[in-house]
């Protein structure tokens, strides 16, 4: 019998649309908690006592001379008094918070239907994978934030885009494994699924640069115009490393430099996609939205760099990014043969 026939495959798939809802969720509040520089509050890592926030004044009054230890602090926030600091740690004790509860929501509903045996076979190891996905993903982000714990008070824009890849990887395989679960009106095409794994492609290394971009605050420089920076079409500091590639990776201009081409490129190869499946009649609602969505999110990156990365219109473009693979995703799903 064919997973998707299961009838057990029903709950455990609208299970695993609903985890990947709260890793979409988290996401979000993942970006917030980068754009309001909450992410280096939190100095310990406690996986079992930091469930709660501190209950006290007395355990406020601790956590936060942990933080006056730490580079961020004593080189750019040294000005906070306990008011301050605990408007920051909000946001990275939810965000930690949240990815508990995602673990469990993901963790319990896995056991019962082990132990129910309601699981389709081929499955088990798979709904596995996405366990150990999770419990990878804490550790990234512990990885991430310990590197803003030493000399400097930033974290090092590398881990970041590892924690953000694993983040939208853990997205996709929830998406996925829960569209093989549920009986789809399938759309087979050899030559547009392989113009679709192309377009998923350009999309990882956008997304890649835009981590960087995201690391290293690159979207605070060139806000003055698009597509050339400071007038020019190459940024000052494109030369600043040898060999040139280095730049590509380490400069603020270099970063946003790459991140802008490659996006107007993600977008020009998405809506030739979209276009192809139009003219060959075998477009249908997730392409045509993807390619409504792939306009926005540039419009919004350029809004997002006009504006000097002003909150609200930066975690739209991040929840685009994720909108953006999850359509693509469904795509993928469709045309597959």
């Amino acid at each position: 019998m064919d997973a998707a026939q299961n009838p057990n495959s029903k709950p455990i798939a609208y299970w695993l649309f609903a985890c990947c809802g709260l890793v979409y969720i988290m996401i979000i509040v993942g970006a917030i908690t980068r754009l309001t520089d909450s992410g280096l509050s939190m100095v310990e890592w406690r996986p079992l006592m930091g469930t709660l926030p501190p209950l006290s004044e007395e355990e406020w009054s601790r956590v936060f001379n942990l933080y006056k230890q730490s580079p961020e602090y004593q080189k750019q926030n040294f000005w906070m008094n306990i008011h301050d600091f605990k408007n920051i740690f909000f946001w990275e004790w939810f965000h930690r918070f949240l990815g508990r509860m995602i673990g469990l929501a993901y963790a319990l509903p896995l056991l019962f239907f082990w132990v129910k045996k309601m699981i389709p076979p081929g499955y088990k190891l798979k709904l596995l994978a996405g366990l150990l996905l999770g419990g990878l993903q804490g550790l990234m982000g512990w990885y991430m934030v310990k590197s803003g714990l030493t000399d400097m008070p930033d974290v090092s824009h590398y881990r970041l885009a590892a924690h953000l890849s694993l983040a939208f990887l853990i997205v996709a395989v929830l998406l996925w494994l829960g569209l093989s679960l549920r009986p789809t009106n399938k759309r087979p095409n050899s030559a547009l699924y392989t113009h679709g794994i192309i377009v998923l492609g350009a999309y990882i290394l956008t997304m890649f640069w835009g981590a960087y971009t995201a690391g290293l605050d690159a979207g605070l420089v060139y806000n003055e115009h698009f597509p050339k920076m400071s007038e020019h079409w190459l940024p000052g500091d494109i030369n600043q490393y040898t060999p040139f590639w280095i730049n590509l990776f380490e400069t603020h201009g270099g970063v946003q430099f790459t991140h802008r081409w490659l996006a107007i490129g993600t977008a020009i190869i998405t809506l030739s996609f979209w276009l192809r499946a139009v003219l060959m009649k075998n477009n249908f609602p997730a392409i045509n939205a993807l390619a409504i969505v792939i306009i926005a999110q540039v419009g919004l990156g350029i809004a997002t760099l006009f504006s000097k990365v002003h909150l609200p219109i930066a975690v739209m473009h991040q929840a685009g990014a994720v909108l953006i693979l999850m359509l693509l995703i469904i795509s993928l799903k469709k045309l597959k043969p």
